[in-house]
């Protein structure tokens, strides 16, 4: 074989394949069968590339083998040119109805069947480039589509709404527009109470209500996670109309959970501003709202760019500060109210600035656990309290503990417990002497690895501690699933004189459950003595709060623990 395509003439008159053999055989390899049954025979023998078919055959006639042709994948594509007799009627109309490509009549004229042929084979060609073609712009169009879109929802991806934001924004200048960040609040307690389908078919039910929302003048994209973005002119869409219409799409999943959006704007002054800087003030808009039960949903303002520009500042400084230490640690004491002796003391970071002063831990500490920074400042604040306790031994306080901060972002570090592991060796200390305290929202945010570390905790021999606990939304579930050796109870929780009766039976019930459950209580942010002799007459022994000790530097607590005494916790 020389690389020539093959030819299949099907004639009956060996005298007719003969002439077309000749006219041929210099361009195509040539099979020669005498009717239809041996064309067939001869198609399962090469790949034939076209056939020249009379269709006045002996046992199966020209007809008949197109409709073999055509019930058969393999060979239905072959291009056919068929052959007729002059006097056969209609026969070649019939040859193209059954699919013959085109036809010529007998006796055959070699430059007309030669004609025929190329003719035929340059148009299959044609379709053949051109079925190319589309596959392979079909094949770009999806290469596109799975570079642009969240695979999950199929809105934009972030980077691709980035720039089909700045896009539209930029080709429309003459048109105000407004960049809105959307989150569902406590998101991982769904997927941990139900299952990841449920999640995921609640963020397509959202995306899907955005898309349409968005419609031809806007853009919407999944950022990441449970957060969205939309991108469109200035009320196109009113807000609560969006809100309404994002909880009647899940509502009508039916889903036994409430799930809450919120959302922040901005309208966007400048088009050419970076689409991540918009919404990095929408975000900043949606954080006022977030949780709130009041308004869902917020619209930045200089105010907040006041604020931004504060931040800004603050994690500029931060690396230095840290450097320097300027981060101090102060302690508060946690007494027994019954013996008046000090069990046990929180170590609490505070940060001296040199021109800011005192900023508190409020204003520092979000913006640390948004950017990471946290877990370093967390080891920072172990260190010291680490070292605070072994010098406390040498002054006879060896019951003391210390309860240290520690903050979601630590529990995705996989050398955190090699950390507290080295910490407890370098400064010779018992794993029970340093608690480790979990704030309740980090059940909500992981929580598969907050369950995962607290067993790790325990059984390194620590103690864990919930903090604020019954402040946050997972509480019931927490209880049931998070096996803390202690909680930490906000007396906050009783401050409120509407419904004050009301929240000192749930509290009581929460101080009464934890005791069965062989959980130790302290209460925090107790203040006043009415507050003391209350707990104290409910069985809470445990406070920590302003009536006894504010926070105070390692000296002043020092001072604080030779004249009150320690007692093991």
């Amino acid at each position: 074989m020389d690389g020539k395509k093959t030819m299949l003439i099907a004639d009956d008159a060996k005298i007719n394949r003969v002439i077309l053999r000749q006219l041929f055989q210099g361009e195509y390899e040539i099979l020669e069968a005498a009717d239809g049954r041996e064309a067939i025979r001869r198609l399962r023998e090469a790949d034939v590339k076209i056939i020249l078919l009379d269709l006045a055959m002996p046992e199966m006639d020209g007809l008949e083998v197109l409709g073999y042709l055509r019930s058969h994948d393999a060979y239905a594509e072959i291009p056919v040119v068929a052959m007729v007799a002059r006097d056969d009627g209609d026969a070649g109309a019939q040859a193209l109805e059954m699919g013959a490509r085109d036809f010529v009549v007998k006796p055959v004229h070699p430059l007309i069947v030669r004609r025929r042929v190329q003719n035929v084979l340059a148009e299959v060609e044609n379709q053949w480039r051109q079925a190319m073609q589309l596959a392979k712009d079909h094949q770009i169009r999806e290469m596109h589509r799975f570079i642009e879109e969240d695979s999950l929802t199929g809105v934009y991806n972030r980077e691709t709404f980035y720039r089909k934001a700045a896009e539209l924004m930029q080709q429309h200048e003459e048109t105000d527009y407004e960049v809105i960040y959307f989150d569902i609040s406590a998101f991982r307690v769904i997927n941990d109470l139900f299952r990841v389908e449920t999640g995921n078919l609640i963020l397509k039910a959202a995306a899907y209500y955005l898309r349409a929302a968005a419609g031809e003048r806007g853009v919407c994209g999944r950022m990441e996670a449970d957060h969205f973005a939309l991108c469109q002119p200035v009320h196109a869409v009113a807000m609560d109309t969006i809100m309404q219409g994002l909880d009647s799409t899940v509502r009508s999943l039916g889903i036994r959970h409430d799930v809450v959006f919120y959302a922040g704007v901005y309208h966007v002054e400048n088009v050419y501003l970076p689409v991540i800087q918009m919404l990095d003030r929408a975000q900043l808009a949606l954080s006022r709202v977030k949780g709130s039960a009041d308004s869902r949903y917020c619209v930045y303002d200089e105010t907040m760019r006041a604020q931004l520009l504060r931040e800004q500042a603050i994690l500029r400084d931060m690396e230095f500060a840290l450097q320097e230490r300027q981060f101090e640690v102060y302690y508060q004491p946690v007494y027994n109210q019954r013996t008046g002796h000090i069990v046990s003391a929180e170590a609490l970071a505070r940060w001296q600035h040199p021109s800011q002063g005192m900023i508190a831990p409020r204003v520092f500490v979000p913006l640390f656990e948004h950017n990471g920074f946290i877990v370093r400042l967390d080891h920072y604040v172990w260190e010291q309290a680490a070292a605070f306790l072994a010098a406390a031994c040498e002054d006879g306080a060896e019951a003391l503990t210390l309860s240290v901060n520690v903050s979601p972002l630590n529990f995705y570090d996989q050398g955190l417990q090699a950390f507290l592991q080295e910490l407890l060796k370098k400064h010779g200390l018992a794993p029970w002497r340093l608690t480790l305290e979990v704030a309740e929202r980090a059940y909500a945010e992981s929580p598969q690895q907050l369950m995962q570390a607290v067993a790790a905790f325990r059984a390194a021999g620590f103690c864990v501690v919930m903090d604020d606990f019954g402040g946050g939304d997972a509480s019931l579930s927490m209880l049931k699933h998070l096996p803390v050796d202690l909680l930490k109870l906000d007396v906050g929780f009783l401050q409120h004189d509407e419904g004050e009766a009301r929240a000192r039976v749930i509290f009581e019930g929460i101080a009464s459950t934890a005791k069965r459950l062989g959980m130790g209580i302290v209460v925090q942010g107790v203040e006043t003595a009415a507050q003391r002799d209350y707990l104290a007459s409910i069985g809470c022994e445990k406070m920590q709060g302003y009536v006894y000790a504010r926070p105070m530097p390692a000296d002043e607590f020092r001072q604080i623990l030779r004249r009150d005494g320690v007692e093991r916790m």
